[in-house]
């Protein structure tokens, strides 16, 4: 798996691109060793046709609206070299990848589909495996992995890809980080100067009294579904097997 994904999301005319119809939005998220980076890669389009109805109702992009947008051509070489070598992260891609595969092949010095340029993932097939019998679309996601998502009236492509962005990290792993640990500039930095190393200093604890609060079975039962979790996903858990690393 590439450490640079691109998490992806697109707004269309219609449902179909073989009846004609268009992409009318983009939104890339970039995450970098599943951090999000900041950087992104948004346009709206203008489709050379008119939006259906069902569809405007959905993201509320007008038609007068995207009239002076730039056509796909003109921002597809800024799009793959934005998503070139990088996994794609995409909730239902059969759908996004049908549309961007139809515009790649009516832009004249293309021949290749999206999957030459780089990997993808289908966030909507790894929560039905994960999620089997249950509503999977982003809305419900959101809610199950408590992402706020109040703030969404309408569907958009680049909002759309951050809400996929952070239910991505939550279904496959929990946190971007847990910063526990210096950035990478104050790691490098404390190696260059390692004769000033840290230096533990003890705690006079003479004459103190510690309260000590035990979990509940609720929180311990919750624990150790947590570490059954990591067993099933990284095939090793050492808390769960009891060993100590020293």
């Amino acid at each position: 798996m590439s450490a640079r994904q691109i998490v992806l999301d697109t707004e269309t005319t219609g449902l179909d691109p073989n009846q004609g119809h268009r992409i009318i939005e983009i939104g890339c998220v970039e995450l970098v060793n599943r951090r999000v980076t900041g950087e992104h890669f948004h346009h709206y389009l203008n489709p050379d046709r008119e939006i259906d109805a069902g569809a405007m109702a959905v993201h509320g992009i007008k038609n007068e609206f995207v009239a002076d947008k730039p056509r796909f051509h003109e921002v597809v070489e800024a799009f793959l070299a934005f998503v070139q070598d990088a996994e794609l992260i995409i909730h239902n891609a059969a759908f996004d990848v049908g549309f961007l595969n139809k515009e790649l092949s009516l832009w004249q010095q293309n021949t290749h589909k999206l999957d030459h340029y780089c990997q993808i993932t289908d966030t909507l097939m790894l929560a039905r495996r994960k999620h089997p019998g249950q509503k999977n679309n982003l809305d419900a996601l959101c809610k199950r992995y408590q992402i706020n998502n109040q703030h969404r009236d309408w569907h958009g492509a680049l909002l759309d890809a951050q809400l996929l962005a952070e239910v991505y990290l939550a279904m496959t792993g929990g946190q971007l980080s847990l910063d526990l640990t210096l950035d990478v500039q104050d790691k490098s930095a404390s190696a260059n100067n390692s004769d000033q190393a840290f230096e533990h200093q003890p705690i006079e604890s003479s004459g103190l009294t510690f309260k000590v609060i035990a979990a509940s079975q609720e929180e311990l039962d919750a624990h150790q579904q947590r570490l059954l979790q990591l067993q099933k996903k990284t095939g090793h858990c050492l808390w769960l097997a009891g060993e100590v690393v020293n």
